[in-house]
């Protein structure tokens, strides 16, 4: 595999498990040095049995929500840098699943909290470390639901549309540093988070799990799930080279979805 990352040096938020763990195996096999946090114990113990962890990949412990958690982060990873190439902001919750009139404040606020709010302080303790780098990227996980209506999850909705107008703020603010700031929008993701979702909404509507999984698979032109690696490779690519003129994009890996309902 081609080194396209090498010597990059790239943060990762809920970088244990899921996207942020298949993208990080993906950016270190190119080459990159990569600091990922997680909350989830588990899975940071699994990551931590990665062949390459204290020597290009060093994991930490954060609750992505909380700016006490991040900034502590952060001060851990500036003593191994003090410039980075690249932030993920992986980081997310699928939130409930129910019409609006039926959710509760404080299931509506702890998803903006995680979707919004955290993306909010990495970026802003990244971006000092990126202009010492003179240059970077910013990558945003918005969501196929950031550019179309999702009924019964309008929390999540929400969070993934304001991280597309921050994104192309961000990238208005960041150009003159040669900062780089795009957003991806991932389909339809086969895994752990899918299921929960596929599970939460065959309770809420009386549907059986088997016909909601093809439905959510048939929104896609291509007809297919997308995998979390698939993300990965086009976190990679905009982190190159390669994307050195690519800013203020929303970029879908979802096989053409034409809806989400």
């Amino acid at each position: 595999m081609l080194k396209i990352l090498k010597n990059k040096k790239i943060i990762i938020s809920a970088g244990a498990s899921g996207i942020g763990w298949a993208t990080a195996k993906v950016c270190l096999a190119k080459g990159a040095t990569v600091y990922l946090c997680d909350i989830e114990k588990k899975y940071l113990n699994k990551a931590a049995k990665h062949p390459q962890n204290k020597k290009k990949l060093f994991i930490y412990e954060c609750d992505a929500s909380d700016e006490y958690d991040v900034l502590n982060f952060f001060n851990q990873v500036q003593k191994k840098t003090k410039k980075i190439d690249a932030l993920i902001n992986n980081v997310g919750v699928a939130g409930p699943t129910g019409t609006l009139e039926k959710l509760s404040s404080e299931d509506w606020e702890n998803t903006l909290k995680t979707n919004i709010t955290s993306h909010f302080y990495f970026s802003k303790l990244s971006i000092p470390l990126l202009k010492k780098n003179k240059g970077g990227s910013i990558i945003n996980m918005s969501s196929g639901a950031g550019i179309m209506g999702f009924p019964l999850r309008s929390p999540y909705a929400a969070s993934k549309w304001a991280i597309v107008g921050v994104t192309k703020t961000l990238a208005m603010e960041l150009g003159k540093f040669k900062i780089r700031v795009n957003a991806i929008c991932p389909g339809t993701i086969k895994g752990d988070r899918m299921v929960r979702v596929i599970r939460d909404k065959s309770k809420f509507t009386k549907i059986s799990k088997k016909t909601i999984e093809k439905e959510f698979i048939s929104m896609a032109s291509m007809n297919c799930w997308i995998s979390e690696e698939d993300i990965g490779k086009m976190c990679s690519f905009l982190i190159s080279e390669d994307a050195a003129r690519i800013s203020g994009q929303i970029i879908a890996v979802d096989g053409n979805a034409t809806r989400l309902d």
